[in-house]
């Protein structure tokens, strides 16, 4: 037994600490802090002597709770330690903009992939698809590594940083859309190296289970018997899940790619963000028809996962302002329809689900190549290249400029004015897909802050 098993065996699990009186008293805490927080994590400017004086009081609550919980959780007491040091820092200082580096650093047994191991995390922190702001938030979570992930993952698609996890407790931050733990959120003083990112699979497969179920009934797709358990197991959805999110986030980092292929700390138009997002999914669907004729048999579920939730959930959640993903979900649906892969007949879609496996891996295949070839091309007619890829599946707005051509902006443009000639919805949605967002629109929203 390693180190971090015997560790493990007398630990208590998540859903217990979430049941005690310290948990509580921490979410109140930090509950009651975030409220006295502005946008970048300090404390508001307009605050009263008494708010302020309030804001030490709750922080003195945190920290003891925090005190109180870490010793069920040993494996992480260098990371509890550096978090109650940085916290009575930031309140020492004043609390200005925190920086909460030193505890980031020390949280290194978050890259520790044994299954079921619990953390206690507390950062100030934005989460994605969900707040904007770097306020407090806790979290109770569990690692989740089922066998036959971590033996694909050795073997096949290697991925160290990539940690799939599942909540137990949470804070307000994550009463939202928000399915990701990055440690590039938190709020720190310099940049460090990342070493691990984390994916809460169990929300993912419920919202699958709930929003996909609702499309598959509306839209009366006729599933093949063995998919039932996506819909009918958590547990089978989840490890479906960390299967995709596996090669899905190792794909971002592989093969003929442009020089920041995840697009990182750049202002593009956001149909470069919507092909590299399908891309890296597609290479997620391709490892599975892979590891199907290998005889996996979970990597068959993976296919209907990202094929169902990439054009039927993608497309109608979240706004229309830059929607990378519901573009990247209309380009998929629209080039399966027409390669013969999907059918809307008679008010229903029937998915031919071997013709899908050919016309998707197709579409990767074009979209590598646009990747291949970008590299003896400039950066803007880059964009345009992968502008009329996408424009091949889905009709641009009827006012666009790019559409219309560029030539108007002059040989002075620069990359901020071909950028900003972009329209926020240049993509709008069709027919189809605005009728399908009426109708299980409720559904998508009703998913904000689910869990298992």
């Amino acid at each position: 037994m390693s180190v971090i098993d015997e560790t493990l065996a007398g630990t208590r699990t998540a859903e217990e600490l979430a049941a005690t009186p310290a948990w509580t008293r921490l979410r109140t805490a930090v509950e009651s802090l975030r409220a006295l927080q502005a946008s970048d994590g300090s404390l508001r400017a307009d605050l009263s002597d008494a708010d302020r004086a309030a804001a030490a009081g709750l922080l003195d609550d945190v920290v003891d709770a925090v005190e109180d919980l870490a010793p069920s959780l040993p494996h992480d007491a260098g990371y509890h330690r550096a978090l109650v040091a940085d916290l009575r820092r930031w309140a020492a200082e004043g609390f200005g903009v925190p920086d909460f580096l030193d505890s980031l650093l020390a949280f290194g047994s978050m890259a520790e992939r044994v299954d079921g191991l619990p953390h206690l995390v507390v950062f100030p922190m934005y989460t994605q698809n969900g707040s904007t702001e770097r306020l407090l938030e806790a979290v109770l979570l569990s690692v989740v590594w089922p066998e036959w992930v971590a033996a694909i993952e050795a073997e096949r698609f290697t991925n160290a940083k990539f940690v799939p996890v599942a909540f137990a407790e949470f804070t307000p931050g994550y009463d939202t859309h928000s399915a990701v733990l990055f440690p590039e959120t938190v709020a720190v003083r310099e940049t460090p190296s990342f070493e691990w990112g984390a994916i809460f699979c169990d929300r993912e497969a419920a919202r699958f289970r709930r929003v996909i179920g609702a499309a598959v009934e509306s839209l009366h797709v006729d599933m093949p018997a063995d998919a039932a358990p996506l819909f009918d197991d958590q547990r089978v959805a989840q490890e479906t899940f960390v299967l995709w999110d596996l090669v899905h986030d190792r794909a971002h980092m592989r093969g003929d790619l442009p020089f920041d292929p995840f697009l990182v700390k750049q202002r593009l138009p956001y149909w470069l963000y919507a092909l590299e997002e399908l891309r890296c999914d597609l290479t997620a669907f391709r490892a599975a028809v892979e590891l199907e004729r290998d005889g996996v048999e979970a990597a068959r579920l993976v296919q209907y996962a990202v094929i169902l939730d990439r054009t039927l959930r993608f497309p109608v959640s979240g706004t229309r302002h830059r929607n990378y993903d519901s573009l990247g979900g209309q380009v998929l649906f629209a080039c399966l329809r027409r390669g013969g892969a999907m059918t809307w007949s008679d008010n229903r879609l029937s998915i031919d689900w071997e013709r899908t496996a050919v016309v998707a891996q197709e579409l990767l295949a074009r979209i590598e190549d646009l990747y291949w070839t970008s590299i003896d091309r400039n950066k803007v007619s880059h964009w345009l290249a992968a502008y009329d890829l996408v424009r091949e599946y889905v009709e641009p707005h009827v006012a666009s400029r790019w559409a219309q051509g560029l030539a108007e902006l002059g040989p002075e443009a620069t990359t901020k004015d071909y950028n900003d000639a972009a329209l926020p919805d240049e993509f709008p949605l069709s027919l189809f897909f605005e009728i399908l967002q009426r109708r299980i629109g409720p559904v998508v929203d009703s998913a904000k802050g689910i869990r298992a």
